[in-house]
């Protein structure tokens, strides 16, 4: 079995998409992904499957659209795909609070940071399937936007790399 991560999109965050991370572990349970566990109120959930990628994302966001009414996303990377995205951030010698990587689930086009909008210091990289970005000045005031990364979902690298480690612990 694989040890995967699966990221849902805008799940907990301002008070909408409100879903339990017990019901998304149970929702995992009814899919038969092995060994699901959550880390944070924020969409990451964690387990072991012997499905592909495309299979993963296919179920749980059928489930979800069941549960919610209404689309959530899902973008799903292997441990060993997570712990990639973190060794190859390129600011990594700035605070991981303050760069995050946007998860797509196909690499970003070579353009993809031409549109880019309002972009006042924010620093952008893109990576195989992600788009990095570091806030130097920090997120809260930031007006930036990335229109390649409307269907993606971010996560700090904080939060990437204790994904990382306990999706291979």
């Amino acid at each position: 079995m694989t040890p995967t991560i699966a990221l849902l999109r805008a799940v907990n965050v301002g008070g909408t998409g409100k879903l339990p991370m017990t019901e998304l572990r149970s929702m995992a349970d009814e899919l038969g992904l092995a060994n699901a566990r959550t880390y944070i109120a924020s969409g990451n959930l964690l387990f072991d499957t012997d499905l592909d990628e495309a299979q993963v994302k296919t179920r749980l966001e059928e489930r979800l659209h069941a549960f919610a009414g209404k689309p959530i996303g899902v973008m799903v990377r292997t441990a060993a795909e997570m712990a990639a995205v973190v060794a190859g951030n390129p600011f990594a010698d700035c605070p991981g609070n303050r760069v995050i990587a946007i998860f797509l689930d196909d690499a970003p086009p070579a353009d993809a940071l031409d549109d880019v909008r309002h972009q006042d210091g924010e620093r952008l990289a893109l990576g195989r399937r992600e788009i990095y970005v570091h806030y130097g000045d920090g997120m809260g005031t930031s007006r930036l936007v990335i229109p390649a990364a409307k269907a993606g979902t971010a996560r700090n690298m904080n939060t990437a790399a204790k994904l990382a480690a306990l999706s291979i612990a």
